[in-house]
């Protein structure tokens, strides 16, 4: 099944409402009559990724007095263009093909493109109150051009900083940088920020933890109607039982584990929504080859990256997230949890700061074949249990995860860092 070309729905510029300056609140939960802080946004990624798009609302809030900066073009620039966004690109290729898992001789050979980049983001920081690091490479290329700059740093980290994730130099730089570079870190859940404390010794009290936040009613409201039509589209049967797995397809994302669940679920298909961001191709190949080892390709819908998340979502019978590592925070599930879909979701890292087993959602072991299967086949044996535990998601999101919340805390954020 082929996709539509990348271009994911997003709120308009309009709906994303402007900063006043007594919107702002001071330490003592007074209105401040400070002018709204400007920020010059980094950002590694010209991919929508998690943390773009976590970015991606941030900066449309504040684009009449900031910027974003990103160090490698693509879809993501466009995005934030049509938000009204000022965007700049300093990009390096060597710089870019540095990974997380091997710092060893890449980073040598990208010294003098980082070298570059340090320099164009200490030159582009001087004009702006504070420099916000959305990412790894933009945590590093920043905080080095400090004594350039001396702009106040805040660092958003998306990422749960263990060997899990990163290898031993990496770890041992954001060390050092968050200790002696940092003015500000802002968390995207428990599981991050603990990590980051036992990595730098800081105090709990020094990493706020701000959750990521979704336009709620873009997936509460989505056209059921509408949902219903994409499934013929999709030329899927009428009455088939359909289990989608959005977001990045990669290795640690787990997709090869759902596709292995199928082979123990009757008349159970599977959406994968999402691509390749990062260079996975060859996973790519690979699960489709999985899926056709195991005689189950019939029922395995490759979709591609979409448009319409949040009325694909409505079309499934329940949203799955099968990642084998921590995940930092899990977007997609609070996505799905709005969408009024019951979501299984491996129950490590930040997503245990999300999911209520059996009471907003239904956690498994992370790359358990079996116990996705048993999940997926109790909610399909159970429709008294899913319409309690969607009712209750639905309830969940809107306390905890709205767009607005995230928005006030983290602008509420850069404004304490300008000070």
């Amino acid at each position: 099944m082929n996709g539509r070309p990348f271009t994911r729905q997003f709120p308009s510029v309009e709906t994303v409402p402007a900063i006043a300056a007594d919107a702002l609140v001071d330490d003592t939960g007074k209105p401040s009559r400070r002018r709204p802080p400007s920020a010059l946004f980094v950002d590694q990624s010209g991919q929508p990724g998690g943390a773009e798009l976590c970015l991606l609302p941030l900066a449309a809030l504040h684009a009449a007095h900031s910027e974003v900066l990103l160090l490698s073009d693509g879809p993501f620039r466009e995005l934030l263009e049509a938000q009204g966004v000022r965007v700049i690109v300093k990009s390096n290729a060597q710089v870019s093909a540095i990974k997380r898992a091997g710092m060893r001789l890449s980073w040598l050979r990208a010294l003098p493109g980082m070298y570059r980049q340090i320099l164009a983001i200490a030159t582009r920081a001087r004009y702006f109150d504070v420099l916000f690091l959305n990412t790894q490479k933009a945590l590093v290329l920043g905080a080095l051009g400090k004594p350039l700059h001396r702009s106040p740093i805040v660092w958003h980290a998306h990422d749960v900083m263990t060997r899990d994730h990163f290898g031993k130099m990496q770890l041992r730089i954001v060390r050092w940088l968050v200790r002696h570079a940092i003015d500000q870190v802002v968390a995207n859940s428990q599981a991050t920020a603990d990590a980051l404390i036992e990595l730098t010794g800081l105090p709990a009290s020094a990493i706020p933890v701000v959750h990521n936040g979704i336009d709620v009613d873009a997936f509460m409201h989505a056209d059921p109607v509408e949902a219903q039509s994409l499934r013929r589209r999709f030329n899927l049967p009428e009455n088939a039982w359909l289990a989608g797995l959005f977001g990045r397809l990669a290795p640690w994302k787990g997709q090869h584990v759902a596709i292995e669940s199928l082979t123990r679920l009757q008349d159970v298909h599977l959406a994968l929504v999402g691509g390749a961001l990062f260079g996975e191709d060859d996973y790519v190949k690979e699960l489709h080859c999985l899926a056709a080892r195991l005689g189950v390709a019939d029922r395995v819908h490759f979709v591609g990256t979409r448009n319409d998340v949040p009325v694909l979502m409505k079309a499934m019978d329940v949203i799955l997230h099968t990642s084998l590592k921590p995940e930092p925070f899990g977007r997609v599930i609070i996505e799905g949890m709005a969408a009024g879909r019951p979501v299984v979701a491996s129950g490590a890292g930040g997503v245990t700061e999300i999911v209520q087993h059996r009471m907003n959602g239904w956690l498994i072991e992370p790359g358990n074949v079996a116990a996705l299967a048993d999940a997926i086949e109790t909610l399909r044996a159970t429709p008294n249990l899913v319409q309690c535990m969607t009712d209750r998601a639905v309830h969940d999101v809107q306390q905890h995860f709205a767009l607005d919340a995230y928005l006030q805390q983290v602008t509420h954020i850069i404004a304490r860092a300008r000070r």
